[in-house]
């Protein structure tokens, strides 16, 4: 990365210039102002106040020190102390040529030899996914996509609900309301029909839910004939999960629900005790977490039940022991950061020293308002995704009213689906969310649209490039500099190596969505700017090659975000 090359240089030239100063904190970064260099280091004024000299000096010094560099044109002192530097288009050239040749696309291999588990999605058995789950499902991907081309090998682990008192009711409501036809023709359709009614005769009836909790305690015993409808719960809940991950190209390494960890709760719990950690509360046992400035977190209740905080501190110490990872991300929505903060602490107490984060985010919802599985009145991901589908359907059609109708469908298809994850990714994670259809499928503004559409912009440029000149002429092109909207194209598509790890580092995808989006409107300025097949011979082709490396780059940020970039539109 160029960052990275200017400022192992600069730190070089600080200790030339300045033996003793503490050179850990010099870097270079983006220029603030295009109008004073591509790039400014910044340190000169920090380290002057601990030597006490001029910052003006110290800059000065640093320059001197520095000598010539390949990819430098100029250094120069601004203000009370800036280095700004200024790069060499041919310089420019070769780096960006360099950086589209691997398949890495410049993005240091940060993660080689090391793991990390993602936590994300984490839908409940018998319950249809709901616009609830989709910004952990696509925040996770996309931080689970970013990671991998850091070089980690990625754990993403979908950590299912398939444990708990919901499946007391499940199994009352199966047993008295159950539609069998129903059943197979929308399987979780059916057993969320049945949780509701069995759900709502729970809070008219106390012998019923008595019912269900009897129901529950056979079912952790061991009960065959529970055990067998559990599974069969399961199995018929994955298949309709699937089916949604597959349309949302989102896969997962494990699928292990909270019951693959229900066989270490007791011998949890014992350690808890032995460690002087747990302590009776009102029959209950907790840990008390004053010290962390948190209120005290239940680990079995007085019913001798545990719970999801038992359950979460067993996955991180197993996970711990399976993978050693170098960290541990939780993808899931605002409402669960005290849990995990009193997890985290707890798994802390119990020696952890894996990094755990939990990555949390506002609720999306849509302008009709909020949703309750219980009260059954859940927007569905599918009937989202369907309508998403259904309005780029007519975009398209409106724009390409000759495209054959299949690849209308296609292209429908990665439109719609690539709005709906783009107006989620696109946000910063921790803000809510209301989704609404128009600025999800504008063609203009920071949308997947706008940037799909962008690409299909250029695979047309360079189609009516092959009609008018053919192919040889493009074989051996190569990129100049002859303007200045090339330039500065050239210079934000360098610095897509940093916005990946960028994105990566701060767990925020949108930083690459705000990145890409960057790009397409410098190139929309290039466009705008300069003429292309009416240019002079070499110079056209530069740009058309120019055009190509920025598809290319478009095309990968979005495929790191999930989403599919069409030919065209």
């Amino acid at each position: 990365m160029v960052s990275e090359i200017l400022s192992g240089w600069m730190k070089e030239a600080f200790v030339k210039a300045l033996p003793d100063a503490d050179i850990s904190r010099v870097t270079v970064q983006e220029a603030a102002n295009p109008a004073f260099g591509d790039y400014q280091c910044n340190e000169a004024m920090g380290i002057a106040k601990g030597l006490r000299k001029p910052p003006r000096d110290v800059a000065a010094s640093v320059i001197a020190a520095a000598g010539a560099h390949p990819l430098v044109a100029s250094l120069e002192i601004a203000g009370p102390g800036f280095i700004n530097i200024r790069l060499k288009d041919d310089g420019l050239i070769e780096s960006l040529e360099k950086m589209v040749c691997g398949e890495r696309m410049g993005v240091p291999d940060d993660g080689a030899g090391q793991c990390v588990v993602i936590d994300y999605s984490s839908p409940n058995i018998a319950k249809p996914m709901h616009i609830g789950h989709i910004r952990s499902t696509i925040i996770g991907n996309a931080l689970d996509r970013l990671y991998r081309r850091l070089g980690y090998r990625v754990i993403a682990d979908n950590h299912i609900g398939d444990w708990g008192t919901q499946f007391g009711i499940i199994i009352m409501g199966y047993r008295h309301f159950a539609d069998q036809e129903a059943l197979q023709r929308a399987p979780v359709e059916e057993l969320e029909r049945i949780y509701v009614k069995s759900y709502e005769k729970t809070r008219e009836d106390e012998a019923w839910m008595e019912q269900c909790r009897a129901e529950l305690v056979k079912l952790q015993a061991g009960d065959p004939d529970n055990l067998a409808l559990w599974e069969k719960f399961i199995e018929l809940s994955l298949g309709e999960f699937d089916r949604v991950y597959r349309r949302l190209g989102v896969s997962f390494d494990l699928i292990r629900g909270e019951s693959y960890y229900r066989d270490k709760l007791a011998g949890l719990l014992e350690r808890l005790e032995h460690e002087g950690l747990a302590v009776e509360s009102e029959g209950a046992r907790v840990v008390m977490l004053e010290e962390e400035g948190l209120p005290l977190c239940i680990v079995r209740k007085r019913d001798g039940g545990f719970n999801y905080a038992t359950s979460d501190i067993a996955t991180v110490l197993s996970r711990e022991d399976e993978f050693s990872p170098a960290c541990i991300i939780y993808v899931t929505d605002e409402r669960q950061q005290l849990h995990f903060k009193q997890v985290f602490s707890i798994c802390r107490k119990l020696g952890c020293e894996t990094p755990l984060m939990h990555v949390w985010f506002g609720l999306m919802r849509l302008p009709e308002g909020t949703f309750s599985t219980r009260q059954g009145n859940v927007i569905k991901l599918e009937a989202l995704l369907d309508e998403a589908e259904a309005r780029a359907l007519k975009i398209v059609k409106e724009s390409s009213p000759d495209m054959p109708e299949a690849q209308q469908r296609e292209v429908a298809r990665a439109v719609g689906l690539g709005a709906v994850k783009y107006a989620d990714l696109s946000q910063n994670p921790q803000t809510m969310i209301t989704f609404t259809w128009e600025k999800a499928l504008a063609l203009d503004g920071n949308s997947a649209p706008y940037l799909q559409y962008a690409c299909a912009r250029i695979c047309s440029v360079r189609e009516k490039y092959v009609q008018q000149f053919g192919e040889a002429g493009l074989q051996a092109a190569g990129i100049m500099i002859t303007h200045p909207a090339e330039r500065e194209l050239v210079l934000q598509l360098l610095r897509y190596p940093d916005i990946v790890r960028r994105a990566a580092l701060l767990y925020k995808p949108s930083v690459l969505a705000d990145g890409l989006y960057a790009i397409a409107q410098k190139y929309s300025t290039f466009y705008q700017n300069v003429p292309f097949l009416k240019a002079d011979s070499g110079v056209r082709e530069s740009r058309i090659r120019l055009c190509a490396v920025t598809a290319q780059i478009l095309q990968d940020g979005l495929a790191l975000l999930g989403i599919e970039t069409p030919e065209r539109i």
